[in-house]
């Protein structure tokens, strides 16, 4: 019988040690040296042992990409399983932590993140000198966003960079590059990542990457959101809170930072300056200004070496996660005023909207950690090419950052979106978590409406398309009118947490506004035309009729000589303002709703 015993604790004993050794906590980083990084399989394996280890990890897929493998993401919590509400993905919010999301290859040949998220989710989970930071938060990491861009894995893909020994591919596999997809969503990818933001509704957002750009002595630089794009306080937080912060922590851990670099003029080096912008929202942290939350975007120094690259990510991470450690309330809260003031401010102070933004010519002077440089004549390019010397330097550098609003517009009661073009409307919710309702109106109780229309001139096309789009500019006249609601709409209200996704989609001056994406090119198109001896015989009889119109014509022949030299535009003259002209060409069939 004792022997009986002894095998069985044997037996127990072999379980064990067996059980320590299935799962390897060295990352494949870590076992080359700090060379290279995994492929996407090893990385599934390591985060799925992290879930399968730790009673506070779950690893789950919220999508496929377009080549379909799944996107992961490892969810980090200690909230107990019977105290979830499992009917909703969204219990995380409900539990009044807050959420930090952290986004890893969403430029797959820049995967730094990934490899510091393996390591921190180890020192979190495994060994467990942070897990102290679950007490007041919760986490949710994407350890590769782009996957079929990170499985076209080359050594040639970043010809700027300075490892891993292989990298990924920046675009997805679609050829379309994610960080300018935040807010048209092309990509199966990017909707997938907005459900996921819905349902976790996220109070903090860290997307990692690495630069291309001039060279310096910081190993990581980094940029948030302070100023005209995101509600008052969260920047004046980010600004004067987070910032110290965050530069303090990361140099105690040995490396150099300093705010995101981008030159004034990239011909001219540091000569010119640097300037901040507001990120527009097809990028991560302009995206999360709309939705009015903080983020930080980490940019680590491409020409270091990857293990530096990997540990001044890692740093930056956990110092962004102590500082919400030590504010979990105070986001929250941040958070929800956010909310509720961006729909007092624009909805109900009838404050104005900006929509687009430059820099003033005031600037400060600001130390910058750089290297000497000089120009010299290139017999390859045969212009002058920046050459970078190995000497450090302390440079005063022009700093542009008087951030002024450019153009912007008074927010509507709401939007109509006629039926025939509700697809926009199902794509905000579904994309943007935007609520909308359909307008009925019926025939003995029809609802009189004001509202203004745009029409648009001086329509021009980019010559080249962007991001698999052809963009379109134009000018626009704003034209009021009251009209009898007799027939089903879509209506928007924009007293609703995502206002400022719904003006940025909708107004045409917007950047990234659906019509300025190319969503509504048809509405440019001209569908009926004219024979010119048709129309030249319907312009006799409108001059003969119309006295003013023949001063109008006569005095642009005088004054315009392109005009008088170009038959077609002489005959479109009249064809444009005769009654057979399409008078819904360049008109915008969506209507701002402002009584």
């Amino acid at each position: 019988m004792k022997y009986f015993f002894f095998f069985i604790f044997l037996a127990i004993l072999g379980t064990d040690l067996f059980a320590q050794k299935e799962f390897d906590w060295e990352t494949y980083f870590e076992k080359s040296g700090s060379l290279s990084t995994a492929d996407y399989e090893q990385t599934m394996i390591y985060f799925q042992n992290l879930a399968e280890y730790s009673e506070f990890a779950e690893f789950h897929s919220f999508g496929v990409s377009g080549q379909m493998r799944e996107i992961k993401y490892l969810l980090v919590t200690k909230e107990k399983n019977e105290d979830r509400q499992m009917s909703s993905i969204s219990w995380v919010r409900e539990l009044f932590k807050p959420v930090v999301l952290i986004i890893n290859g969403i430029h797959s040949g820049e995967i730094e993140g990934k490899d510091a998220s393996m390591i921190l989710m180890r020192e979190i989970l495994i060994t467990k000198e942070k897990e102290y930071l679950l007490d007041s938060l919760n986490m949710i990491v994407v350890p590769i966003f782009n996957i079929d861009g990170h499985e076209r894995k080359s050594k040639y893909n970043r010809i700027n960079q300075n490892g891993p020994e292989e990298m990924g591919w920046r675009t997805t596999a679609q050829n379309l590059n994610l960080n300018r997809d935040w807010m048209k969503a092309d990509t199966p990818e990017m909707q997938w990542m907005l459900k996921l933001i819905t349902s976790f509704n996220p109070d903090f957002a860290i997307d990692t990457h690495a630069t291309d750009g001039a060279d310096y002595q910081y190993t990581i630089t980094y940029s948030v959101e302070w100023s005209k794009n995101i509600y008052h306080s969260t920047g004046e937080w980010l600004e004067k809170i987070f910032i110290p912060y965050l530069e303090k922590g990361v140099e105690e851990k040995g490396f150099l930072v300093h705010p995101y670099v981008f030159l004034k003029n990239w011909r001219k080096g540091l000569d010119d300056g640097l300037i901040y912008w507001p990120a527009t929202p097809r990028f991560s942290t302009g995206y999360f200004a709309l939705r009015n939350k903080p983020s930080l975007l980490i940019e680590t120094h491409m020409i270091k070496p990857y293990k530096e690259r990997v540990f001044a990510t890692k740093a930056m991470i956990e110092t962004t996660l102590d500082i919400i450690y030590s504010n979990a309330s105070g986001l929250i809260n941040l958070n929800k005023e956010a909310d509720e003031q961006s729909i007092n401010i624009f909805c109900k102070k009838d404050s104005y909207f900006p929509l687009s933004y430059d820099r003033s010519e005031n600037y400060e002077l600001i130390n910058f950690k750089g290297y000497e440089y000089y120009w010299k004549p290139s017999d390859i390019s045969g212009k002058e090419k920046l050459v970078y010397t190995s000497k450090k330097k302390d440079f005063s550098a022009k700093y542009y950052n008087d951030v002024i609003v450019t153009d912007s517009v008074k927010v509507p009661h709401g939007y109509f979106i006629p039926l025939e073009w509700q697809f926009l409307a199902e794509k905000m919710k579904s994309e943007h978590n935007v609520e909308f309702k359909v307008q009925n109106s019926k025939p003995n109780n029809r609802a009189q409406v004001i509202v203004e229309k745009y029409k648009f001139f001086n329509v021009k096309f980019d010559e080249f398309s962007y991001e698999g789009r052809q963009r379109v500019n134009f000018d626009l006249e704003v034209i009021q009118d009251e009209i009898n609601l007799e027939q089903e709409m879509i209506y928007i209200p924009t007293d609703q947490k995502s206002v400022r996704v719904i003006v940025n989609l909708l107004e045409p001056q917007s950047g990234d506004s659906y019509v300025r994406w190319g969503f509504m090119n048809q509405i440019f198109e001209q569908k009926e035309y004219y024979e010119d001896y048709v129309m030249e015989k319907v312009a006799v009889e409108m001059l003969t009729k119309d006295p003013e119109l023949k001063k109008e014509f006569e005095t642009k022949l005088k004054i315009d000589e392109a005009f008088r030299n170009d038959p077609r535009a002489r005959l479109d003259f009249f064809y444009e303002r005769s009654p057979y002209y399409d008078e819904q060409k360049n008109v915008y069939p969506i209507l701002r709703v402002v009584e």
